[in-house]
């Protein structure tokens, strides 16, 4: 369902800052089936009320008291394959007979308005989501041991034993990746792991630029100079 030939959509449409930066920050959130993303995150809004989920688009008509723009924006199908024509995705998929999607524009304005959002993904979208957003900061959760993941997915009783040992064979792939990403946190101890992700989440408050902004007030008082260029790589102030 993808067209090459369609050109990309324009910063503009999109929500895109040309230089990259956004007054919040993206966190991105993957690991193998089994190893505690989902309860991590889940934890993790739980906590700090300054990060938002990532909303994505669906074809799916809503369920209980789900409301749009909340749990998902509901759209229909030729709006969704418009979306899909104009690059407005990050990433897309079927599902079920159902789509879904995450909005580069949906992202961006979140951001844009100084708000963390945390997406959950998977290890090959987080690599497409970092091209986009290049300060992304990408999180990849381990288990402590392939026994331990292999424990917790027939725990879970939602997987028969030929899907638990294609979701392990995957797991290895998944994790030989891992390089790719910023921070590693290893769910061992639940309480521990949760306390990581917030010490992550943290600590990307407390960069210079990002004080800078937030506190430009004591930086004003102090007479602090104004950076006198762009942020440089190594998360320095210039």
């Amino acid at each position: 369902m993808n067209h090459p030939s369609t050109p990309p959509a324009s910063e503009s449409q999109t929500g895109l800052q040309p230089d990259g930066e956004y007054p919040g920050n993206l966190f991105v959130v993957a690991a193998p089936s089994g190893a505690g993303k989902s309860s991590l995150v889940k934890a993790l809004l739980e906590l700090d009320t300054r990060v938002f989920p990532s909303v994505s688009h669906t074809t799916r008509q809503p369920r209980g008291q789900e409301k749009h723009g909340r749990e998902y924006f509901f759209v229909a199908q030729e709006t969704f394959d418009g979306m899909i024509d104009s690059h407005a995705f990050i990433e897309w998929a079927s599902v079920h007979g159902n789509f879904y999607g995450t909005s580069k524009k949906a992202v961006a304005d979140r951001i844009s308005q100084g708000s963390d959002v945390v997406l959950e993904i998977d290890f090959q979208g987080a690599m497409q989501i970092k091209k986009v957003f290049a300060n992304a900061v990408l999180i990849f959760i381990l288990p402590p041991s392939l026994e331990e993941l292999r424990s917790r997915l027939e725990r879970r009783g939602e997987d028969r034993p030929d899907v638990i040992e294609l979701r392990m064979r995957n797991a290895l792939v998944e994790m030989a990746q891992v390089d790719q990403f910023d921070y590693v946190i290893i769910n061992e101890l639940f309480e521990t792991a949760v306390f990581d992700l917030k010490s992550i989440v943290h600590a990307q408050r407390l960069r210079c630029k990002a004080q800078r902004r937030t506190r430009h007030e004591t930086f004003s008082a102090l007479r602090i100079p104004a950076a006198p260029g762009p942020q440089t790589t190594d998360g320095h102030c210039a």
